[in-house]
């Protein structure tokens, strides 16, 4: 008996990196039910109620990430202890110097493990210095524990960007008089680890989490029933959306574009458009769903994201706690639409010289260096036009930022310049006349098809395309108010819709070039990628009627990829509804239409799980 008892207990007790605690996997739905069962017995002994839930936390983080459970130890000790001295200090420039130095402390956490590869990198590709990472950690374990993990790699340990984000937010709002430092470690470590949401988010803040630790267990019948809605509807987005959509075809064309055709290059992109929204915010949906099932309420991360109108109101819809975070704990402290600061200058130096270093071409400083001249000029003679110039400074220099937490790549810089740069040119086109549009876009559409033809560049032929697009639909817009006064909501909306999902798609080419890659070749492998899918895309195709073969080839993929947007599409209201017939449902009929749900979700799963994209964030 006690042959089979011990290595059982050993292997569900150990850390396997091959086998993390995922929300889609059975194993996991055994861990919760037993902490499920323990929590409804100690429900309303709040004190070793969330003394227990740390504990799970930590257990949760341990058999995601292992020894790396160690940092977020270190982060719940040095944040709370820090946060009480923030809130004890009586003169201001010691709740100052607190602040700063905790500040600090959590981004040299995040730094070290996210980006040594980055820096190390760009040291040598600037200065020709090559210098090593050195994994002091690991060596620190080796000497204590006799371990004999490498020392001359870095991994980088799950949700680290998440819960020092949260950490910070804690910390600065201590400072900002906003919220009272919590009382007890062990509440203050259960707020920081709480598991639904540590390695994935959403972003919590303190004000509207803690206040939640001091409050009994209550669960009402219709909460019950919202709560496995969300986590049905979350294992559907993952399983039957992204893990299809990746493993049957994504992954394959990104990991060699060259071997498709432009049209295979283009599904897979749109494809993979949908498949990030459906994993992360499908991981958002459980995470949510366990947490209500355990009394406590989660913020909403996603609004519908694809029904934006903007790039800018993309953003208020999509991963709303960390666009939130941003906003106050960079975007605002830079100068929101107030005015510029110190910090906004450096950040559009920065990105300057990215760009200029990019490209290796003297031509974009030159060009750079005239924009930054003419904006100088404009602003000088244009007074009233600075506080529009600087706020859009700011929204870029945090896009960029935003884009570079994502991950220790210039493919994530790039990525961020990019929907920094369509909020910009967004906001500047629209106040434009719609003769301006229509004579800049036939402008841009003619110089671009013009210079492909000339060079024969792929990226000219993506821009031609855009650009006629955008031409054709201004000038019908044009042409239908010479017949008709008449105005069609929906046509502007789904006009309007489309060119924003078609544009924020396109910069995920840089997104997903950047994703899943040993930080150690990140920037060559993730650069490489992108360069032949846009070489694919503007170059690799036949119209010769090959293009109707190719996509029922892949029919499955495009049915699958509309199914999705179409769902996604479904009015507010319509899905509200749903939800609260679900959840409304009496007892046994709920656990019968479960049990059908489940059944049908699993049948999409593949032999091998796709760990959830933002686990690597």
């Amino acid at each position: 008996m006690l042959d089979y008892v011990i290595p059982y207990l050993t292997r569900t007790f150990s850390f396997d990196p091959n086998s993390p605690l995922l929300f889609t996997q059975f194993y996991f739905w055994g861990f919760f039910a037993v902490v499920f069962a323990l929590l409804t017995i100690v429900k309303n002994r709040i004190l070793l109620r969330n003394a227990f839930m740390f504990a799970t936390s930590l257990f949760f983080y341990y058999k995601t990430s292992g020894s790396y459970v160690c940092i977020l130890i270190f982060c719940v000790i040095a944040n709370f202890f820090i946060g009480k001295w923030i809130e004890k200090a009586e003169a201001h420039w010691k709740k100052k110097l607190w602040m700063i130095i905790v500040v600090i402390i959590d981004l040299l956490v995040l730094c070290y493990y996210k980006y040594s590869y980055f820096f190390l990198d760009a040291l040598y590709d600037f200065t020709g210095i090559e210098l090593h990472v050195y994994n002091f950690f690991a060596a620190a374990s080796n000497k204590m524990f006799g371990t004999n993990s490498l020392v001359d790699t870095i991994i980088l340990p799950v949700g680290i960007s998440f819960f020092t984000f949260q950490a910070m937010s804690y910390c600065i709002d201590i400072y900002r008089g906003k919220i009272k430092a919590v009382d007890n470690i062990l509440n203050f470590g259960f707020y920081l680890s709480f598991f639904p949401q540590l390695v994935a988010g959403p972003i919590v803040r303190a004000d509207k989490f803690v206040p939640q630790l001091y409050k009994k267990y209550f669960l009402p019948r219709r909460t019950f029933g919202i709560a496995v809605f969300w986590i049905l509807n979350g294992l559907a987005k993952k399983i039957i959306l992204s893990d299809y959509l990746a493993t049957n075809f994504v992954d394959r064309v990104f990991d060699t574009p060259l071997l498709f055709t432009g049209l295979e290059n283009l599904i897979a992109l749109f494809a993979y458009s949908l498949q990030v929204y459906a994993d992360f915010s499908g991981y958002t949906d459980i995470a949510i769903g366990v947490a209500l099932l355990m009394g406590f309420r989660l913020p909403q991360n996603f609004n519908s994201p694809y029904k934006a109108l903007s790039p800018t109101e993309f953003w208020r819809r999509w991963h709303i706690s960390l666009s939130s975070w941003w906003r106050d704990y960079l975007y605002i402290p830079l100068g929101g639409n107030r005015g510029a600061s110190v910090g906004t200058f450096f950040w559009m130096g920065f990105l300057s010289l990215v760009a200029i270093l990019l490209s290796g071409s003297v031509w974009v400083g030159l060009a750079l260096a005239a924009l930054f001249i003419y904006i100088g000029i404009y602003a000088y003679f244009k007074p009233d036009s600075r506080k529009f110039i600087t706020t859009n400074m700011n929204a870029m220099a945090t896009q960029i930022v935003g884009g570079w937490w994502h991950g220790a790549s210039w493919n994530f810089i790039i990525w961020g310049g990019l929907n920094g740069f369509g909020q910009v040119f967004n906001k500047i086109w629209c106040k434009r006349s719609l003769t301006f549009r229509a004579v800049a876009s036939f402008v841009l559409f003619a110089a671009s098809g013009i210079t492909f033809k000339q060079t024969h560049i792929a990226i000219f032929a993506i821009t031609t395309v855009w650009f006629g697009v955008l031409f054709a639909g201004i000038y019908a817009v044009m042409i239908f108010r010479l017949f008709s006064d008449k105005t069609y909501h929906w046509i502007y909306v789904a006009w309007n819709v489309s060119l924003t999902f078609v544009f924020i798609t396109f910069t995920r080419l840089f997104f997903r070039a950047g994703s899943n890659l040993d930080p150690a070749e990140a920037n060559e492998v993730a650069w490489n990628t992108a360069k032949n899918m846009v070489q694919q895309m503007g170059t690799a195709w036949k119209f010769d009627g090959t293009l109707l073969t190719i996509a029922w080839e892949h029919i499955n993929i495009i049915l699958v990829f509309i199914a999705g947007m179409l769902i996604h599409w479904v009015p507010k209201k319509f899905k509200s509804r749903y939800r609260i017939m679900f959840a409304s449902q009496p007892l046994p009929l709920m656990v019968l239409s479960t049990a059908f749900i489940i059944f049908v979700i699993y049948q999409f799963m593949s032999a091998d799980s796709c760990p959830f994209i933002y686990f690597q964030f």
